[in-house]
């Protein structure tokens, strides 16, 4: 037996597109209508605008720490766009803003979360979104759990979850895909390959060649794709998605992409990222890539630009608004939205807490 064949192949692979990186459609139809296109472009609009106005109140300390989503706006929204609200189910971590606004969840919650408020962690009925997890990959094992249990109720909702390269070196991810291959759980695991775990970079996270190829020994499809290339994306998701609402079960997506911003408002990135290297990503920016695509079709122009620009700024004000004016929470609110019935000893807790504050209800 030959001595090489034990040896791992690392020969690069480049990730799937549809873009170019100036925006210019390969061969082929486009896998999203010009409308849906115009919709996602908005959302990653829309992502921008909300950046900038929590990056500037986190500074003026109206704001807790916030993790920017700048860079990879085609990433998430690609992702999102391939989903059905009515029915499939997102279970993020806390970079995905523009895919639960999509899904229904209010901007205003998403702000209230940010702002210590526990109002903005309580999920709407109607919206099919697990709370944000900060924890690294907590949220990966009750993606699985979610999708397996949709299953055994024979619905054919699919569950996404998002989570970065950091998180893939968690048991969590480990067990979660091998549960998943094993039940054939419908269930995407959407790794957002941004290059960084806050300051530890790609090449110190994993010796492999991709995160993709380690789908295989799980028994799971892998995939990587142009996380910069909304098209690609969308296109990659959307077969996902059929996939596993056929019952052939989980695929874990790695888009690779590029944090172009800090890891949260509390990181200074000038000290571990290189400059040139981010020049190079700024250079891909997704948000301008897709505009070019669309100002190849003459689609796009000026006008329309300051239409959304002004729409998006208007939406994200009315929100902030209507945070700011949101009752700040009392010491009692500890209890609530801890169960949809609580328990007879959970209200004996708060009656008692209440006394005890001089809050007796």
């Amino acid at each position: 037996m030959s001595e090489s064949r034990f040896l791992p192949n690392f020969e690069p692979i480049a990730p799937f597109s549809r873009l170019t990186d100036s925006g210019i459609l390969d061969s082929g139809e486009s896998p999203m209508s010009d409308d849906a296109v115009l919709e996602a472009l908005r959302y990653m609009m829309l992502t921008r605008v909300f950046d900038d106005k929590a990056t500037s109140m986190q500074r003026q300390g109206r704001f807790g720490t916030f993790s920017s989503v700048r860079g990879q706006e085609a990433s998430v929204v690609g992702a999102a766009s391939a989903l059905d609200p009515t029915k499939d189910w997102i279970v993020p971590q806390y970079r995905e803003f523009p895919a639960l606004i999509r899904h229904g969840y209010p901007i205003e919650n998403f702000a209230l979360y940010f702002m210590g408020n526990p109002k903005g962690g309580t999920i709407p009925p109607n919206v099919n979104m697990l709370p944000m997890q900060i924890s690294l990959a907590a949220q990966i094992p009750q993606a699985t759990g979610l999708a397996w249990g949709l299953k055994m109720q024979g619905g054919d909702g699919v569950v996404i979850t998002f989570f970065g390269d950091g998180a893939s070196s968690e048991g969590d991810f480990h067990e979660s895909l091998n549960l998943a291959g094993i039940m054939k759980a419908p269930v995407i695991f959407f790794l957002q390959n941004n290059g960084w775990a806050i300051s530890t970079p790609r090449e110190n996270q994993t010796a492999a060649r991709s995160f993709a190829e380690r789908a295989i020994g799980y028994g799971v499809e892998g995939v990587m794709v142009d996380g910069n290339d909304l098209l690609a994306v969308h296109e990659v998701t959307k077969q996902a998605v059929a996939k596993a609402r056929a019952g052939r079960g989980p695929t874990l997506i790695e888009s690779v992409t590029y944090r172009t911003g800090a890891h949260n408002t509390a990181d200074d990135p000038t000290r571990y990222i290189d400059q040139q290297e981010l020049e190079k990503w700024q250079q891909k920016d997704p948000v301008e890539r897709i505009k070019n695509y669309l100002r190849s079709r003459g689609i796009w122009n000026e006008n329309l630009e300051q239409e959304l620009l002004d729409s998006c700024a208007a939406q994200i004000d009315a929100a902030m608004e209507i945070a700011r004016n949101t009752p700040l929470a009392t010491s009692d609110a500890l209890f609530d939205h801890v169960y949809a019935e609580p328990p007879q000893r959970m209200l004996d807790q708060k009656r008692d807490w209440a006394n005890r504050n001089g809050d007796a209800r």
